[in-house]
């Protein structure tokens, strides 16, 4: 098993990142010679599907508002699919599993006073 990317201690490398799984990108992108332009990235990967919460999109959907960039490194790329898928990405808008309440003091832990 390679050790590249994050594991999720399933074994499997994590390509999700921020709710988005780029899948086998990770690696083409890796691979690719660089610097690239947008454009060169859309004619080989922007057929490839990223994986959203709420569905899928491309490549090409992702970009192909950055005609003209030129990117140095895979991780400028990659960076830039997270930037760029916006809401899409986000699982249910304005959810938080983080606690607390905007509502006052109930709902709290009623031992914490």
């Amino acid at each position: 098993m390679p050790n590249e990317g994050d594991d999720d201690g399933t074994g499997d490398e994590d390509t999700r990142e921020l709710g988005v799984d780029i899948g086998s990108l990770d690696s083409a992108l890796e691979s690719h010679e660089y610097p690239t332009t947008v454009d060169e990235l859309i004619e080989e990967f922007g057929d490839h599907e990223i994986e959203l919460p709420g569905g899928e999109t491309t490549v090409e959907e992702v970009l192909d508002t950055q005609s003209g960039e030129e990117f140095e490194s895979a991780d400028g790329v990659k960076q830039r699919i997270l930037n760029d898928v916006g809401a899409e990405a986000v699982g249910r808008e304005g959810y938080s599993d983080r606690g607390g309440s905007d509502e006052g003091e109930s709902g709290g832990d009623p031992q914490s006073l």
